[in-house]
């Protein structure tokens, strides 16, 4: 993923009810509250952990990593998924398939579809907003971790989402996001599903931050300095940890730094 994509990072919740599951050849389906389709799947045994890939991506960019394997090692039960409008889970060309925390809600179905009765989560760059909403709305996260996100996404109105938003429904004045739009061109990519996920990326008040107890391990590369500060986002919530690794966004979560940071914190 190129760096202009880091500025865009997004993620969203609310309960939701599985209907059935199906197999597949990779992973297995379960049905989201919607009758979305979603794709997981699950390695290793142990507490479970779940790994929030970014904007445009798949769960399958976790095992370009070293936190992925690590974390299967370690001894945790590690569930990746396809965000609905990305891989090979549905993707949605309506408002309502995005809106109101559809992307939370999935997540938290799937916890419930899976028996869950505590977990951690692990999201990065867009995964990181949606793991945000977790925070405040899953008494079931235990632990959580923001990797590659500043406090940017607070703001409903962050112009990088507006302008995200707008350029991939064919706006071409938008220029800041010139560079996101040519490798989104670039690839196979359902581009309104994208658009919409733009459009409907939650923000998460600083009202609701204050009031999360959790613990929270706030992560980022050296040189990434996209998508505001990780020093604001540290103050606003309570008790978070911040730590920086080697890197810039693209690269911080693949290194070893980065994945002994985190399977520390989950450990503690």
């Amino acid at each position: 993923m190129l760096k202009p994509l880091t500025l865009i990072a997004t993620l969203l919740l609310v309960l939701s009810v599985p209907v059935f599951a199906q197999t597949a050849a990779d992973g297995a389906y379960y049905t989201s509250f919607d009758s979305t389709k979603i794709y997981y799947e699950i390695s290793g045994n142990g507490y479970p952990v779940i790994l929030i890939h970014g904007f445009s991506g798949t769960s399958q960019g976790w095992k370009s990593g070293l936190l992925y394997n690590d974390l299967i090692t370690a001894g945790y039960k590690v569930i990746i998924l396809d965000q609905r409008g990305n891989g090979k889970s549905d993707k949605p060309h309506t408002d309502a398939g995005y809106n109101n925390d559809a992307e939370a809600k999935d997540i938290m179905g799937l916890a419930t579809h899976l028996n869950l009765k505590s977990y951690d989560a692990v999201g990065y760059s867009r995964g990181s907003i949606i793991v945000s909403r977790l925070l405040v709305l899953d008494k079931r996260l235990h632990k959580a971790v923001m990797g590659g996100m500043g406090d940017a996404y607070i703001n409903p109105d962050w112009p990088r989402r507006v302008h995200a938003y707008k350029a991939l429904m064919g706006d071409t004045s938008q220029h800041d996001v010139d560079d996101m739009m040519k490798y989104i061109r670039s690839q196979p990519f359902d581009v309104l599903a994208l658009a919409y996920q733009q459009k409907w990326q939650p923000s998460t008040s600083k009202k609701e931050l204050a009031t999360v107890r959790k613990p929270v391990l706030i992560i980022r590369g050296s040189d990434d300095k996209e998508s505001g500060s990780e020093i604001g986002l540290n103050k606003l919530i309570p008790h978070s940890e911040l730590n920086y690794v080697p890197g810039n966004h693209n690269t911080a979560s693949k290194n070893a730094e980065f994945s002994a940071a985190v399977t520390g914190f989950l450990k503690d």
